[in-house]
């Protein structure tokens, strides 16, 4: 089994947690200085999900923009 493990994502739920100035301050602990889309972390899982990843196997993939880097 494979897995992503998403970083910060701009989401109406983060948004409405944190508000748009409590997102950019979050944003700022990324490497590039911005939140995720949710289509860049769907991205992510379609990878996993084809024919593609065929090869992985027990693998976790960081899509935090590089904060576990951190």
């Amino acid at each position: 089994m494979n897995t992503v493990a998403p970083g910060p994502t701009r989401t109406d739920m983060v948004l409405a947690a944190v508000g748009e100035e409590g997102a950019e301050q979050f944003a700022k602990t990324t490497v590039l200085g911005r939140l995720a889309t949710p289509r860049e972390i769907a991205e992510v899982i379609l990878f996993l999900a084809s024919d593609r990843a065929g090869y992985l196997t027990g693998a976790t993939i960081a899509a935090d923009a590089g904060r576990t880097a951190v």
